[in-house]
C-alpha cells in the first residue's frame, strides 16, 4: 500500500512536469484559440496535455503487460487525473497574445 502510494505520488509529478515542460516549450505547435478580444487572443496550447496523456497510456500498457493493472492501475489513473487537474487550475498550456 505504502509502495503504491509512493509510486502515485512520483507518477504526479512526472505527469505534472510534462504537462508543466511542455506547456511552455511546445514542440508540436498544437494551439487553439479560446477567444478573441480587443486586448488579444487567448490560446490553448494542446501539446503538454498531449505528451502526458501519452505518457499516461505508456504507463498503463507496461502494467497491463506486467500484469499489474488491478494494483497499480488505480493509483495511475488518480495520479493523472491530479496532474491533469492541478495543470489547468494554475493554467498550464494557456496563453494571451
Amino acid at each position: 500500500m505504502v509502495k503504491n502510494l509512493i509510486f502515485a505520488v512520483l507518477q504526479f509529478v512526472l505527469f505534472f512536469l510534462v504537462f508543466a515542460v511542455f506547456s511552455f516549450l511546445p514542440p508540436f505547435h498544437l494551439m487553439r484559440i479560446v477567444s478573441t478580444t480587443p486586448q488579444g487572443t487567448h490560446i490553448f496550447i494542446f501539446d503538454g496535455l498531449l505528451l502526458s496523456a501519452a505518457l499516461f497510456v505508456l504507463i498503463l500498457l507496461i502494467e497491463a503487460f506486467r500484469k499489474r493493472i488491478r494494483t497499480a492501475g488505480v493509483w495511475t489513473v488518480a495520479a493523472f487525473a491530479l496532474a491533469v487537474v492541478a495543470g489547468l487550475a494554475i493554467k498550464l498550456g494557456f496563453m494571451s497574445l
